[in-house]
């Protein structure tokens, strides 16, 4: 039972994940495109689809962790280190995504279907779309990076005496 629950655990990483990570380092430049010519209706679909594929694949990649937890369950590994800065670190990446990349994607996508110039965040005054989608690109990097280390910890297992 544990081969079938790491078997879909690591399926289900790469086919929920990876095309999130691709689409979201994909979408600040086909924005900045999209900001660029207003006009250009391929970069502003081009944008959309992008951002449709990290919202679905972001919902889809719920299965990682509840397949993750059901085998650190069978496996007893539970507590070892290596595991919990692994939950840590999904938890940081998934509130990456929830709360700085996704919002961030659809209001530079608000911008880009109006035309119009990109609003700041309170305090941070007004700036301009390449500024946004610079800022974006830093907090998908952020969330890449975090994705990385968990897939670095999940093969080096720090500490297991599982084996390797």
């Amino acid at each position: 039972m544990t081969k079938f629950l790491l078997a879909v655990h690591v399926i289900a990483a790469i086919v929920a994940i990876g095309p999130v990570t691709v689409a979201a380092s994909m979408f600040p430049p086909a924005a900045r495109r999209s900001l660029g010519a207003p006009d250009d209706a391929d970069a502003l679909a081009t944008a959309r689809l992008l951002h449709r594929i990290c919202r679905v694949y972001a919902v889809v990649g719920v299965v990682v962790p509840v397949f993750g937890f059901a085998t650190a369950s069978n496996m007893g590994v539970l507590g070892d280190t290596w595991l919990i800065v692994s939950i840590v670190l999904t938890a940081l990446a998934a509130g990456v995504l929830a709360l700085l990349v996704l919002p961030r994607q659809s209001a530079v996508l608000e911008t880009a279907e109006e035309g119009g110039e990109m609003e700041g965040t309170p305090g941070d005054g007004a700036t301009d779309g390449r500024a946004a989608t610079v800022r974006l690109a830093m907090f998908t990097g952020i969330f890449n990076l975090l994705w990385a280390t968990v897939t670095v910890l999940m093969i080096i297992r720090p500490g297991s005496t599982t084996g390797a």
